[in-house]
């Protein structure tokens, strides 16, 4: 049962993390504020992530 809930919730995890990378892409923010987001992203899932969400582009 471990290996199907982890399986689980490393899915879920990919989801919310190439969702959040869509997000920037679509955002309105300049193209280098894009690509360093992306790259934080991609780099620091967890804190990446976190941090996109408190201080990322809105719009």
């Amino acid at each position: 049962m471990g290996i199907e809930v982890g399986g689980l919730l490393g899915l879920i995890w990919l989801i919310i993390l190439v969702w959040a990378i869509v997000k920037v892409a679509k955002s309105s923010a300049s193209g280098l504020a894009k690509l360093l987001w992306i790259l934080g992203l991609l780099v620091f899932p967890l804190v990446g992530l976190i941090v996109w969400l408190l201080f990322g582009p809105k719009g």
